[in-house]
C-alpha cells in the first residue's frame, strides 16, 4: 500500500481546504481512516479499491453542506459509509479478472501450509461471496458484512443501524440462506 501515503496526503489536503471552524476534519480523518480502509479492503479484497473508497468517504464528508452537526457517532457513520461504498465498488466491477503480480508475490514467496489449489479455491470462494453480496439488498449486504467481515455482534449492529436485534437476526438468517444457494453450485452442492 505504497500509494496509501499519497491517498492520505490528498484527503488531508482536501480536508484542510475550507473546513467549518467548529469541526476538526484532520483529527476526524486521523482517528477514523484506518477503520474505514480496513473495512473497505475486507470487502473489496483490493488495496487500490479500498483506498479509493477511503478517499470517497472522506471527500463526501468534506463536501457535505451545513447539514446535521457531526456527532459522537461519526466513527460508526464513517465505517458504515465505507462498507456501503465498498459494496458499491464490488457491484460496479466489470468482468476484468486479472490479478496484479504485486498481490501474488507475497503468496508465492512463502511456503504455504495449503497447496496452490486450496489457496486458489479460497480466493475464488471469497470472490463468489462478494459477487453474491453485490446482488443482495443494501441493508442485507451491510448487515452481513458488519457481522461476518467486520466481526460486530448482532446487538452492536442493531444499535449501529437503529433497529432491533431480532430484525438483524432475521436478515442474517435470510442472507446466509441466499448466499448458500448462490455458492452451492461452486461447492458442488445442489442449491
Amino acid at each position: 500500500m505504497g500509494d496509501e501515503r499519497d491517498t492520505e496526503a490528498n484527503v488531508l489536503q482536501a480536508l484542510n481546504a475550507d473546513p467549518p471552524p467548529e469541526v476538526d476534519l484532520e483529527r476526524i480523518f486521523r482517528e477514523n481512516h484506518g477503520r474505514v480502509l480496513r473495512a473497505a479492503y475486507r470487502i473489496t479484497g483490493n488495496a487500490q479499491d479500498a483506498e479509493d473508497v477511503l478517499q470517497t468517504v472522506f471527500m463526501r464528508l468534506v463536501r457535505r453542506e451545513g447539514g446535521s452537526p457531526l456527532s459522537d457517532t461519526l466513527g460508526n457513520y464513517l465505517h458504515r459509509a465505507g462498507v456501503n461504498a465498498a459494496l458499491d465498488v464490488v457491484r460496479s466491477r466489470k468482468a476484468a479478472r486479472s490479478t496484479p503480480l504485486d498481490d501474488v508475490i507475497p503468496v508465492l514467496a512463502t511456503a504455504p501450509a495449503e497447496g496452490p489449489g486450496e489457496l486458489q479455491g479460497g480466493a475464488e470462494l471469497k470472490q463468489r461471496i462478494r459477487e453474491a453480496l453485490s446482488k443482495m439488498s443494501a441493508k442485507a449486504a451491510e448487515i452481513f458484512v458488519l457481522r461476518y467481515f467486520e466481526g460486530y455482534g448482532n446487538h452492536e449492529i442493531a444499535k449501529m443501524l437503529g433497529t432491533s436485534r431480532s430484525t438483524v437476526n432475521v436478515i442474517l438468517h435470510r442472507t446466509r440462506d441466499k448466499l448458500r444457494r448462490e455458492i452451492a453450485p461452486y461447492l458442488g452442492e445442489m442449491p
